[in-house]
């Protein structure tokens, strides 16, 4: 019994040992209501609940309120300030989790949505100011929309995509993200005795609200039928793609040797209420920085690696996903710049780790009417640069500013958020 124990033991030590491939799935626009992990009760979502029961889940993570900010800031672990320029936009000279992955060793993919080398807006032409993903340090790639802005195509029913650099190829009678599946499932099979990093930034489940290969109407092809019904069967089929990732996973041998950590980049579509198990209804605030506009779900899964069953209270933003990759690839971080984020690794494996105590927030859109702001945030407690203040656990809409006395107890609170927002004044 004791020689099976040890070898048990020293097999268990080798998994720890050996670096991990990692897998960031980040959903595009869904807040936290969208899972039922999360206490949503329109959606079934039972492939992430069980990855969830199977891994840890954390109730506080906190996106930037609309996409490009949120990309920018997940691949470069840099707040805004630092190095956003314009939507649609991942400046060249910046340093990815792609590069730095690359550099340790792994094989990199980046596969679903781009949308960095440039796009069209009202006030500013950026097209081919950003980066390409061979740029941005990826060996491989499948993606919608990297230089095609005004004739971009589908990205779902008949999609038109883009792999290796290759010109770009529609796909007539196919579905975009089965397609995204396809090479995700061709990437970890060639991949399955080396290293690999994979990014799939996901197209689902942006509008158009579109049926999916699941709904009905896709069989009486009616597939372009926008409707906000088909968010739910968008919301479904995300989920079944996240299964089916795990099944590859499984059925390659690699869940000990593999971490997926999921996620999304902002909150929902503003056309889209949930109700919830407990009761309430959440109206989607893309776009916005209040709670339903930031408010993210984080799961991360490892057999064996990643602690099972847990729920972490823990801040969590979007600047901490590079530095925790690069620790669990045993990465090197560059050295040139500014790193905003704190490794979250630690947590994932037990260990004792430093713990955020505020979040973030230098937010300047530049799409649309959406309004820049600067906040920084706990649990519970909000300040706005322009000195809006808010108890985010009684008034998540934030619609009662909170005047704070300078005696009082929440001056201490207002105080340390203010030195936060200072530091962060100046890029």
């Amino acid at each position: 019994m004791r020689t099976i124990l040890s070898v048990l033991l020293l097999f268990g030590l080798t998994v720890q040992a050996e670096r991990p491939n990692i897998i960031l799935i980040m959903v595009d626009d869904m807040g936290i209501e969208g899972l039922s992990s999360y206490g949503s009760a329109d959606y079934q979502t039972p492939r992430l609940d069980q990855m969830a029961k199977e891994g840890m889940r954390y109730t506080q993570c906190f996106s930037q309120p609309v996409c490009t900010p949120s990309r920018v800031q997940i691949m470069t672990g840099r707040y805004n300030n630092r190095n956003y320029v314009n939507f649609g936009v991942l400046p060249p000279k910046e340093i990815t989790f792609g590069h730095v992955m690359k550099d340790a060793g792994y094989k990199t993919a980046v596969v679903g949505k781009w949308q960095l080398y440039g796009h069209d807006t009202a006030n500013y032409k950026a097209g081919g100011t950003g980066s390409l993903p061979q740029q941005a340090g990826f060996d491989e790639s499948l993606l919608w929309q990297i230089k095609e802005r005004k004739n971009k195509g589908e990205r779902f029913a008949d999609p038109l995509l883009v792999r290796n650099g290759e010109p770009a190829e529609s796909h007539k009678g196919k579905y975009g993200p089965d397609l995204f599946m396809g090479f995700i499932d061709e990437f970890m099979t060639k991949n399955r005795k080396d290293p690999f990093f994979l990014y799939f930034p996901m197209a689902l489940v942006h509008n158009p609200f579109v049926p999916t290969p699941d709904s009905e109407e896709w069989e009486t092809g009616d597939r372009y039928g926008k409707n906000n019904k088909h968010f739910k069967d968008m919301v479904e089929y995300m989920d079944k793609i996240v299964g089916q990732i795990q099944d590859k996973v499984n059925g390659l041998d690699l869940a000990q040797k593999t971490v997926i950590i999921f996620t999304s980049d902002n909150g929902t579509n503003k056309a889209i209420t949930t109700k919830m198990k407990d009761g309430r209804t959440i109206v989607g605030m893309k776009g916005e920085t209040t709670l339903a506009g930031t408010h993210v779900p984080l799961i991360v899964w490892g057999p064996g690696r990643i602690k099972e069953g847990k729920v972490k209270k823990n801040l969590i933003d979007f600047s901490d996903f590079l530095p925790t990759i690069a620790e669990l690839g045993e990465a090197t971080l560059p050295d040139d710049r500014a790193i905003d984020g704190i490794s979250f690794a630690p947590q994932l494996l037990g260990n004792s780790s430093k713990i955020r105590k505020w979040v973030y927030c230098d937010y300047a859109p530049r799409w649309g009417k959406l309004k820049p702001s600067r906040h920084v945030q706990n649990t519970r407690w909000k300040l706005y640069g322009d000195g809006r203040f808010y108890d985010l656990q009684n008034d998540p809409l934030e619609t009662n500013s909170i005047k704070v006395e300078e005696d009082s107890d929440l001056q201490v609170i207002v105080t340390r958020f203010e030195e936060v927002l200072e530091r962060f004044g100046k890029k």
